[in-house]
């Protein structure tokens, strides 16, 4: 995709991106529409731009929140941020507020420059500097009996905390459009034989919110030998599995979920995320907003 307002331009990860967001601009498209005629007031929220993906680490006791594919490191991920960002910001009917949350502060005042592109807007776009997880728990634990919104979390690594997951469900006035790391993180940190350094487990226990992944994901199946003994192997759950189970999570607590999220590949055809979406609100929308992102994953898969 090609940056604009002066920045340089990059071409990162093949078009998934594009298909990416151009998924989020259709849904956001419909929402507005759908919601144009209430009362409630409608935020977009836009978070994990700065989290730290340039300081790529690949060691048993590193920081796996950030471990990626070499070909995400960069100032790449930087313009996908602004391609969400805008297109948020160009949909009509408009939201009522933009909400972006960004740690680093340089990426803040490159955001502050879409106040001066979308001059009308300008005074609904608020861009908060901090850590995304923190600063969505803190928006979500207010009163949304009067508000409704659409939540696009776009990490770049495994940054997103299961209770940050949680207390986006609990408003049950929250749309939810989120990129789980599927070959980019989690497939990354499963090794073949079972044994995970603790670090990591760490990570996919707050990525996942429970510990009991590791049954879920590993296996040990007994076959038997040319000597008629039986011989133990684990074997590592496949990709389709540990998508499965991560839907699962989502549908014991949000009022619906796509059931069959888009594969988001690289040029080598390779998984790194799953596109998924979950539906906050159990009212007469929840219907209507499954059957949108189901068609529009269906055009991405």
């Amino acid at each position: 995709m090609t940056a604009k307002h002066g920045e340089v331009g990059h071409k990162f990860g093949g078009d998934w991106t594009e298909r990416k967001l151009d998924v989020l601009a259709k849904y956001l498209r419909g929402y507005t529409t759908a919601l144009k005629k209430t009362t409630f007031e409608k935020l977009y929220i836009d978070a994990f731009a700065g989290t730290g993906y340039r300081e790529v680490r690949r060691d048993d006791e590193g920081d796996s929140g950030n471990l990626m594919l070499p070909d995400l490191a960069g100032p790449e991920p930087q313009a996908l941020l602004d391609g969400s960002a805008r297109r948020a910001l160009a949909t009509e009917p408009r939201f009522d507020r933009y909400l972006f949350i960004e740690r680093d502060a340089a990426r803040c005042g490159q955001l502050e420059k879409l106040k001066t592109e979308f001059t009308p807007l300008a005074d609904a776009i608020d861009i908060r500097q901090g850590e995304a997880n923190s600063g969505i728990q803190a928006l979500c634990s207010g009163s949304w009996r009067a508000r409704r919104a659409v939540l696009f979390l776009d990490p770049y690594g495994m940054q997103v905390e299961w209770t940050t997951i949680e207390a986006v469900a609990r408003t049950k006035a929250i749309d939810l459009w989120i990129l789980f790391p599927l070959g980019i993180g989690v497939n990354r940190l499963l090794t073949r034989s079972g044994n995970i350094p603790d670090s990591w487990r760490r990570r996919l226990d707050i990525l996942l919110g429970t510990q009991d992944w590791f049954d879920e994901f590993y296996k040990v199946k007994a076959t038997p030998n040319l000597f008629g003994a039986e011989e133990e192997r684990v074997v590592k759950a496949s990709m389709e599995t540990i998508g499965r189970y991560f839907i699962q999570r989502l549908q014991s607590i949000f009022a619906g979920v796509a059931l069959q999220p888009a594969v988001l590949r690289n040029s080598r055809h390779v998984p790194l995320y799953l596109l998924c979406f979950a539906v906050g609100n159990d009212g007469k929308g929840k219907d209507i907003a499954l059957r949108i992102a189901d068609h529009l994953l269906n055009e991405v898969r």
